[in-house]
């Protein structure tokens, strides 16, 4: 009979339970999406070429900070699940329902539900995997051969988890509803909202708020050799100080506006303004939650687009896009497929302790390089000829690059044309070359480079110092980042969007009330509709704010993986921006349809 009645009163809250079981699906398929990343040590160590101990690190770091992040979401969800049913269940025990029965039942209902919405989230997270994984790959052009959609082992910690964590949310809700009083769970939602109004007390929350913060961008612009401090300093600072700002500094704001009656007497804003303050009490963790979850999200996808900006400084950094030294068939005929626009060709012989060059040659064809310098804060490249006089010298930046492109470290020698000719020795040859467009020939540059070194294995000087094979080792590298943002950033999004919609949503039943009485004395349905869009907009808005502060600041820890991490900063600011208004308008349009009266 229990099981029949609790039955029926999940299918009149059918609505709310959808939104919270989407959300704990999403929630565990994020998990898993981000353990397929971190514990994957073949995608780390091949993938995504970078220090062992700082990928570590980041990672772990990484696993924590989610795990810390999906425990608040989930202990919300399960509190919400709890709320949903208080009434019914203190109407059971009010029939004559043993409470050993009915926290049986709880115990089930939350269990049930946090393993199925688990199951779930991880097949789902299979598919979304394998979609936004290969979408990644194929858009950004990334080779990325270790990376596996189904991984065992974070299937298990993910079930595992949150297994661990609905069974202790279980015997929660057991333990709590079993010592609360009958009268209590039935009149909970009667019972009036507590707001800690004392001006002092919210004065001293909104300095120490904003303090926190401060701490919390200086730390992240200390020193990068103390970056095993940085983050967690950091991310405990800005954490308590987001909290403290949500919970007093925006709070007093709103006290400010209300006792503002030339302002606040217009229109709907005395209601708006009320049920801001209302809201922002109830919802301080998770709209600390999500402007941290923004800032990841938004950080991510930044850096990730970021790491372009290491392939085109491989394309830069060297001038030559092209080196030759062998006459072969097989070199001939990819070299044959190539677009080129310039070639320079020297001939040299060599002894045991010299290599000869002619003058003339060099004269006619100076030897380029190109030369670093910082415009601003970003590496730039400028095209150079390296001087004559300083090539048979040695240890000159001339001597230097011109032996790195011969594969030598014999001292060079400048000889005329007749003299040359009159050297014993076997004549060879160095050809440069430019392309019309490296990124269109890279594949033939890069098995010219291969079919030279597998011919001779003594020239594998030249092939580490060509452009095809460094642009190989920073695309390798880049890639691997770029996926690995690209993917974070969607996978943080996503629970983003998931949280605070599921929030949001979830009291909107209770919200109707309001709405329809407003309605009732007058108020016109667009008129409700603006004061909808400007409540939700104020709640997606001030995360936002705090979150694009984060990651303006938090930009700094990547120095030492980017040369300029704020390169082009608009383009993902706009592009998360967008698709943030987008979650927010449908959020909106769902809010309205549960509180606004239907138009007739």
């Amino acid at each position: 009979m229990i099981w029949k009645l609790s039955l029926t009163g999940i299918k009149s809250r059918l609505k709310n339970y959808l939104v919270l079981f989407s959300g704990l699906i999403v929630a565990s398929m994020i998990f898993y999406m981000f353990l397929t990343i971190a514990i994957n040590p073949s995608f780390i160590s091949h993938d995504v070429n970078a220090s062992t101990d700082y990928l570590n690190f980041t990672f772990a770091f990484g696993i924590v900070l989610l795990v810390l992040i999906t425990f608040v979401y989930l202990i919300n969800a399960n509190s919400l699940l709890l709320s949903m049913r208080k009434h019914d269940y203190g109407m059971f025990m009010s029939l004559g329902a043993k409470s050993s029965r009915i926290g049986l039942l709880i115990f089930i209902e939350t269990l049930i539900t946090g393993i199925l919405a688990t199951i779930a989230g991880i097949v789902l997270g299979f598919g979304l995997t394998a979609i936004v994984s290969q979408l990644l790959i194929t858009k950004l052009n990334l080779q990325i051969t270790h990376f596996a959609v189904i991984y065992p082992p974070a299937i298990g910690w993910t079930l595992i988890f949150f297994i661990f964590m609905f069974f202790w949310g279980a015997i929660h809700n057991v333990r709590k509803l079993t010592h609360t009083p009958i009268i209590s769970l039935l009149k909970e939602d009667q019972k009036p909202a507590k707001l800690g109004n004392h001006p002092i007390k919210l004065a001293v929350e909104a300095v120490l708020g904003l303090l926190l913060l401060a701490a919390g961008y200086h730390i992240l612009g200390l020193p990068l050799n103390m970056f095993l401090l940085i983050i967690p300093g950091a991310l405990i600072t800005i954490v308590a100080g987001t909290y403290f700002i949500f919970d007093a500094a925006c709070v007093g704001v709103i006290n400010f506006l209300i006792k503002k009656r030339s302002l606040s007497y217009r229109g709907l804003r005395v209601f708006i303004l009320g049920q801001l303050k209302f809201r922002l009490h109830d919802l301080t963790k998770i709209l600390t939650i999500i402007s941290l979850l923004f800032a990841l999200a938004l950080g991510a996808i930044t850096v990730g687009l970021n790491f372009t900006t290491l392939k085109d400084l491989g394309k830069e950094s060297i001038y030559y896009d092209n080196i030759v030294v062998s006459a072969s068939p097989a070199v001939k005929t990819e070299v044959a497929k190539l677009h080129i626009s310039t070639e320079q060709t020297y001939h040299y012989k060599e002894n045991r302790k010299n290599l000869f060059l002619m003058r003339d040659e060099l004269k006619k064809q100076p030897v380029k390089d190109k030369e670093a310098y910082l415009a601003g804060h970003e590496p730039t490249y400028k095209t150079v000829n390296l001087a004559l006089s300083d090539l048979a010298k040695s240890d000159t930046h001339a001597n230097n690059a011109f032996s790195s492109l011969l594969g030598t470290t014999k001292k060079i020698k400048l000889v005329s044309h007749s003299d040359w000719q009159n050297l014993p020795g076997k004549p060879h040859f160095l050809s440069l070359m430019l392309v019309k467009n490296f990124e269109q020939d890279y594949p033939i540059l890069l098995k010219i480079q291969q079919l030279q070194l597998k011919e001779n294995p003594h020239y594998l000087n030249q092939f580490n110092e060509s452009k095809p094979v460094f642009y190989q080792l920073i695309s390798n590298f880049s890639g691997g980042f770029e996926f690995m943002g690209f993917f974070l950033g969607l996978a943080f999004l996503t629970m983003l969007a998931s949280t605070l919609m599921f929030k949001v949503l979830s009291g909107a039943a209770r919200d109707r009330i309001r709405y329809q009485m407003l309605y009732q004395i007058g108020a016109r349905r667009r008129v409700l509709s603006s004061a909808v869009k400007s409540e939700l907009g104020t709640l997606f808005l001030l995360p936002a704010v705090l979150g694009i502060l984060d990651v303006l600041f938090g930009l700094k820890l990547f120095r030492i993986l980017l040369p300029n991490p704020y390169h082009h900063l608009w383009i993902p600011f706009t592009i998360f921006i967008v698709l943030y208004f987008i979650y927010y308008a449908i959020t909106v349009k769902l809010y309205q349809k549960v509180v606004l009266p239907q138009e007739k």
